[in-house]
């Protein structure tokens, strides 16, 4: 959603050094706090794309982050676009364009790159699930339920539907979180739609999951799948005057009710919702000598939208996260490196 809202180093010195990141200057003999939680470590951030361009795109407007099969780092641009990037200097090297299957733009919001190299994409304009090939072709359509169509068509909100998009289950469960509450279900109530594998690598629907923000005006950008079944989820928000509110969860939906029978959600219909665990809020992370154009509560905040698992160090997640700067003057376009122990 357009809100108005990397790579590790352990030391300050390595800081200093790194071409890449934006922090500012540091020294030996002056140790920096990397601990956001007990639980989340920022190794450093990067500012390296922002307000730049590639073979004629604006490199920006990043809503989703995914591992290509290459080793290379897939960013998806809400404006119809799918960048490759170099996984550690963050060049960009390609683009791709898309387009739904009339050749209009996409309001591209989630992204899973499936066993196949195909692109699994959403957008949140219908909402819609799509399967791309590699060079933007459209394969394939995956069925939405009606309710979760944007109004009059169903009971989304428009710009507040199909945020982030992960596969579970080693590869078998696709799982689409809905931004913000449909019409009719409690505020900061949201459906996490799931939908099944079937013979040649179709979707059918399946069951849905009710998970709840912290706060109405907090909504779900992203989630990402780990092997054991829980979620990363990432929730957000943005206040005028005050800036973004970005917090990590993590989230278990294996004990959850399948809600798609379930017409409303009030929260105290007895339907057992997603459980979650708060991991940090990243308002508490160090800021490293980043810095904002726009108030807020942490200079290392913006609009935090896309997040990706790159792997495993020392017992915790090599975590990727990335903001959404809207091609928006007081906006940045950055990424932050975090280790997370789940």
């Amino acid at each position: 959603m357009r809100l108005r809202t990397v790579l590790a180093t352990l030391t300050a010195g390595l800081a200093a050094a790194a071409t890449l990141t934006a922090a500012g200057p540091a020294h030996a003999d002056t140790p920096v706090n990397h601990a956001c939680s007990p639980t989340v470590l920022l190794d450093r951030f990067s500012d390296v794309l922002d307000k730049t361009t590639y073979d004629g795109t604006f490199v920006g407007n990043f809503s989703a982050l995914a591992l290509d099969r290459d080793g290379s780092l897939a960013a998806l641009s809400d404006r119809s676009s799918l960048f490759g990037l170099d996984a550690r200097t963050l060049a960009p090297e390609k683009v791709v364009p898309l387009a739904d299957e009339n050749g209009a733009a996409l309001d591209s919001e989630g992204l899973v790159i499936d066993g196949d190299g195909t692109r699994l994409i959403t957008s949140e304009t219908e909402p819609s699930v799509r399967r791309y090939s590699a060079d933007g072709e459209i394969l394939d359509r995956l069925p939405v339920p009606a309710s979760l169509l944007v109004s009059p068509a169903g009971r989304a909100t428009a710009n507040q539907t199909f945020e982030g998009l992960t596969l579970m289950n080693g590869g078998r469960t696709l799982l689409a979180s809905m931004e913000y509450a449909l019409s009719g279900d409690t505020a900061g109530i949201v459906r996490f739609q799931t939908w099944q594998r079937t013979k040649g690598d179709h979707f059918r629907l399946s069951a849905q999951y009710a998970y709840r923000t912290d706060a109405p005006f907090l909504g779900v950008p992203e989630v990402q799948a780990l092997p054991d079944g829980r979620l990363l989820v990432l929730e957000r928000g943005f206040t005028s005057g005050v800036g973004n509110t970005v917090r990590l969860y993590l989230a278990d939906p294996r004990h959850a009710a399948d809600t798609s029978g379930v017409a409303t959600l009030t929260g105290q219909d007895g339907v057992r919702l997603v459980e979650k665990t708060l991991l940090t809020d990243l308002v508490t992370c160090p800021s490293l000598g980043a810095t904002a154009r726009q108030p807020q509560p942490n200079p290392l905040l913006d609009n935090i939208e896309g997040m990706v698992v790159t792997g495993h160090a020392k017992g915790r997640l090599k975590v990727l996260l990335v903001s959404d700067d809207n091609q928006n003057a007081v906006q940045t376009t950055r990424f932050l490196h975090l280790r997370v122990r789940v």
